[in-house]
């Protein structure tokens, strides 16, 4: 059987305290629905039917064709078996329905498919899990032999029923025929007048449907999202995941409570990281590169033995095996680092191809420019490659010298093994070998009075 998704997000999300809707909110960079959209998608699913309410036009703008969905729209919120019994509408019945929530982020592929094949073998899989504190939450209600017959919700429960520890997610997966029929019987005969999708629970028991229970393997699985402490909590759960999972790979971060991965990181062996570091997007590290205090790093390759100092930014990058960057550095997109560049402190590239050796050691900004191997940028240099209309490239050979303060106005080529003296703006081709000097003649102004000294009353 063929299965259907349904997740359900049509909730106002009133304790976020938030013009966003609940489940755009992030963790790790990506809004919490698109998370559940994205694991949903794992399980190859025939389609994937969003319930949406509150913020709907915000939502299904963010929505792209990596999750995309089948809107169905919850104009009165009557509860969570409504919501379901509307995103039935076209699933054939001779397929498994799979119900999750835009607002639980970090259920899992293992635990969704255990819960599905359930519903295929047996008829109900329901996804519990046993936590410390199960505060409101509804109950799992079982029988003598261990079995479930009921799910309660808090609101509803007995104070006994309120000391069980296993509580019910809201997930589950089901036969379509059998929980269409269930829905078309709910009841609101409940504390809020609602629609309970759990109720189905109870008459899957009476049709003598057997309820099978998959208790997650780690109670933050089924963790729900209602106000920004949880999401916070969220954040750090997942982030710790992710960091022991590169630990396991041979990564070691010297506080993993104290790094944000926002997308993949993909590490080689014995990578270290330190503490208050931001991955976004997709970051490959190679062999022994140290990421130091304070960088980020998008969207970038790193070769081996790469050194990213404290406070560097690395956007959009391709760098090359043995390179150092920073302290204090920021590597724009389109910057391509051969190996053994370096480049240091308030330092910024631009859509430069740096070849091996090349050093830009402090106070530089390089721009849509190629520079050969083992040349030298002074402190100070700039190349000026925007002329208020378009840009312009700046080309510097081999073994060339660029002395402190230069100002390279592009269009500009110097040659190979040329030099530039310090403080020149260069405006003109530069041949291999030679020699730019671009400046005025100094002149020194004996017996000059300062501005300050003008104004002072004379003696």
């Amino acid at each position: 059987m063929k299965l259907h998704v349904i997740v359900l997000a049509a909730g106002k999300g009133s304790r976020m305290k938030s013009n966003i809707p609940k489940v755009l909110h992030p963790i790790a960079g990506q809004p919490m629905l698109h998370r559940v959209l994205a694991t949903a998608n794992t399980l190859a699913p025939a389609q994937i039917k969003l319930v949406l309410g509150h913020g709907r036009e915000i939502i299904e703008q963010s929505l792209t064709d990596a999750n995309s969905t089948n809107v169905v729209i919850q104009e009165e919120q009557l509860g969570t078996g409504h919501a379901v019994s509307l995103a039935l509408d076209n699933v054939p019945d001779d397929s498994i329905s799979l119900v999750l929530y835009g607002d639980v982020p970090l259920i899992s592929k293992q635990t969704l498919q255990t819960c599905v094949e359930a519903a295929r073998q047996q008829g109900l899989g329901v996804v519990t899990a046993k936590v410390a504190d199960p505060a409101e939450l509804g109950r799992i209600l079982r029988n003598d032999q261990g079995s479930i017959e009921a799910i309660v919700e808090y609101k509803d429960a007995t104070d006994e029923q309120r000391m069980i520890d296993e509580i019910n997610s809201g997930i589950l997966a089901a036969p379509t025929s059998l929980l269409r029929g269930w829905l078309s019987d709910l009841k609101t005969d409940n504390t809020q007048g609602e629609y309970y999708l759990t109720d189905v629970i109870a008459m899957s028991v009476a049709d003598q449907v057997p309820v099978t229970g998959i208790v997650a393997k780690d109670e933050t699985e089924v963790l729900g999202i209602n106000d920004r402490i949880q999401l916070a909590q969220a954040e750090r759960i997942y982030q710790r995941q992710q960091a022991h999972a590169l630990m396991q790979a041979g990564v070691t971060f010297a506080d993993p409570e104290r790094v944000d991965i926002r997308g993949q990181l993909h590490c080689g062996t014995d990578c270290f990281i330190d503490v208050n570091t931001v991955f976004i997007g997709e970051v490959t590290l190679g062999d022994n590169v140290v990421v130091a205090s304070g960088s980020v790093v998008e969207d970038s390759v790193i070769g081996d033995s790469v050194t990213i100092a404290p406070n560097t930014v690395v956007e959009g990058a391709m760098v090359g095996d043995q390179c150092n960057l920073g302290p204090f550095a920021r590597i724009r997109p389109g910057s391509t680092f051969a190996e053994g560049v370096k480049v240091g402190n308030f330092v910024e590239t631009k859509k430069v191809e740096l070849g091996p050796g090349v050093k830009a050691s402090h106070l530089t900004y390089l721009g849509d420019a190629s520079i050969g191997r083992e040349t030298n940028i002074g402190a100070g240099t700039v190349t000026c490659n925007y002329d208020g209309v378009d840009k312009h490239r700046t080309v510097i050979g081999d073994d060339a010298f660029i002395g402190t303060n230069s100002t390279l106005v592009a269009p500009v080529e110097i040659g190979n093994r040329a030099f530039v003296a310090a403080g020149s703006t260069v405006t003109s081709k530069v041949d291999d070998e030679a020699l730019a000097v671009g400046r005025a003649r100094q002149r020194v102004i004996k017996k000059w009075i300062s501005p300050t000294r003008r104004k002072q009353p004379s003696d």
